[in-house]
């Protein structure tokens, strides 16, 4: 009985162990979301911001300069009925010098796993559990086939849904314009550029880059968003012409 037992018990000893090693897989340690994305009523942000824009027909490259203020504003209900934080947008010069004029405002939706934000109507997944470098999850899957086409006519918008965002790197010091940033989490969402900068006027470019870094304790504190093509309308009326925008932010102050 003894002999014939032991195989039945080293059985269960290997089937313990097995569970006990998926177990402890399963229970991976991770920072919370909400540290890299702190939400209570007053807290805010204030960034400066360079806006590219494009204007004479798209003929001509201008970066206009602000201040923005980002602030939490209360908790509320968002528009599928889950608790959210309202967040006020407020503008003025770049040099600070005018009073903030209101500028819009959009939602942030903590979830168990995820943090959302809702701006003018176009909701993506900024932040997912868990927090590990090269995790990857698709950010912009709750966004329509052409989000900017009603203000821009680009192509390089139509597969949004499927950018594969993901951590690059464990949080570390970051730096930009002589400001200085610790603990700061990278979140890529792409990369991608053709014929950039254009070398050949004569043939298409275009240049999708979004990155935002996030850091401990405070929040957003830089955004590179880039997606803007050009044409070159070769031997039609007007020429070449660039369509889209940019924005590049970083913080300057927080509470």
């Amino acid at each position: 009985m003894r002999f014939s037992s032991f195989p039945r018990l080293l059985f269960l000893a290997l089937s313990s162990s097995f569970l006990f090693a998926c177990n402890e897989k399963e229970e991976l340690v991770t920072e919370s979301l909400t540290d890299y994305m702190p939400l209570a009523a007053g807290k805010y942000i204030t960034y400066r911001l360079d806006s590219l824009v494009f204007t004479n027909f798209g003929r001509s490259t201008e970066i206009h300069k602000y201040q923005v203020k980002h602030q939490v504003d209360a908790l509320i209900t968002d528009n599928l009925g889950r608790p959210a934080y309202r967040v006020f947008r407020f503008i003025r010069d770049s040099a600070g010098l005018q009073a903030w004029q209101p500028n819009g405002s959009y939602f942030i939706t903590a979830l168990a796993d995820q943090v959302e934000v809702t701006d003018d109507n176009l909701r993506m997944i900024k932040l997912h559990l868990p927090i590990k470098d090269g995790y990857s999850w698709k950010g912009n899957r709750y966004l329509p086939l052409d989000p900017y086409g009603p203000l821009f006519d680009i192509s390089n918008d139509d597969n949004m849904s499927d950018w594969d965002y993901f951590y690059d790197g464990a949080p570390a010091s970051f730096s930009y314009q002589g400001k200085n940033y610790s603990n700061v989490l990278t979140t890529e969402q792409v990369d991608e550029v053709i014929n950039v900068p254009i070398t050949s006027p004569g043939s298409y470019a275009a240049k999708s880059r979004v990155v935002e870094r996030y850091s401990k304790t405070i929040g957003l504190v830089f955004r590179q968003f880039e997606i803007w093509e050009y044409q070159p309308n070769t031997g039609q009326p007007g020429g070449p012409f660039t369509t889209g925008f940019g924005v590049t932010m970083w913080m300057i102050d927080h509470n």
